[in-house]
């Protein structure tokens, strides 16, 4: 708010604002699709697969991302309309905790989405192996470690000093991951494209080969999303914290609450992108919607 409020005075750039009317649809919407995605799974024996298991799991990621930038919306307004005061205890504490949730959402995205771009790997390029690999309980345990070391980072940011904390995950994690995982699926195209003349005389092989590469595309999808939606918002973090007195960093922080939309965005897009290409959930969300046998 401070930053904010700075900007205007230094940039000849309008603060725009986001209709509280859109914000909340918005984020209600990516709620209620990712809920759906999770009830599908359960409902559905077939999905009870790894794979879907990590979707779920960043599904779960998303809607994290919508709750905390709704919180944050009714603390403004509260903080506007007199309830709540800037500077009190209880609202740093729970100024603390929303942040602790945003950290816990975008660490929650980023392994999720490496844990699929590892099980794609292990799906094309150890195909017979596979399901002795990435067995359901082993996936689970992945899971728990996740969301176990996701916990515990977000929790320290609320313990431990504060601003040294958020840069760390910034600066360091959020590119390093993505570069992982851009490597990691790189290798994986370059890799299925050497071998596609090899397998090209197998028919089923061939077939094998394209369900699998399938995944890939819809892993490459799902990360070009993700950093088309949470980029914009890491870096305004970042311009706040290295350079809040600069008209040029200032005028691009006066979007902020464009890129806090597009976070929510994100968990949008992603429940259309599983309906898109994954037919059993199509089919499941079907049955849900139609009551069909």
């Amino acid at each position: 708010e401070n930053i904010s409020d700075f900007s205007l005075n230094i940039t000849d750039c309008t603060q725009v604002v986001v209709p509280e009317e859109v914000f909340f649809t918005v984020a209600a919407v990516g709620i209620l699709e990712n809920l759906l995605v999770l009830i599908a799974v359960i409902r559905n024996k077939n999905l009870h697969l790894p794979m879907y298991f990590f979707i779920c799991s960043l599904a779960i990621s998303d809607m994290l991302g919508s709750l905390y930038k709704t919180l944050e919306n009714i603390f403004i307004i509260l903080c506007k309309m007199g309830y709540l005061t800037r500077r009190g205890d209880f609202e740093k504490k729970l100024d603390d905790a929303m942040d602790s949730m945003f950290i816990l959402s975008l660490l929650g995205s980023i392994f999720s989405l490496l844990a699929i771009a590892a099980d794609r790997y292990i799906t094309i390029f150890y195909a017979l192996r596979y399901h002795n690999i990435m067995t359901l309980r082993r996936a689970l345990v992945i899971l728990a470690i996740i969301w176990t070391f996701c916990a515990g980072s977000s929790i320290a940011i609320a313990l431990f000093s504060y601003e040294v904390a958020t840069v760390i995950p910034f600066t360091i994690l959020f590119p390093l991951m993505m570069f992982f995982i851009l490597c990691l699926y790189v290798h994986m195209f370059l890799l299925a494209r050497s071998h596609a003349k090899k397998i090209a005389a197998l028919p089923t092989s061939a077939v094998h080969q394209r369900t699998n590469m399938k995944g890939a595309i819809t892993l490459t999808i799902f990360l070009g999303v993700f950093l088309c939606c949470w980029a914009p918002f890491v870096l305004h973090i970042l311009l706040a914290r290295f350079c809040p007195h600069n008209p040029y960093c200032a005028c691009y922080m006066s979007i902020f609450h464009v890129n806090g939309t597009l976070i929510m965005c994100n968990a949008i897009i992603d429940p259309m992108i599983y309906a898109f290409r994954s037919p059993e959930l199509r089919s499941t969300f079907k049955k849900m919607f139609c009551c069909t046998r």
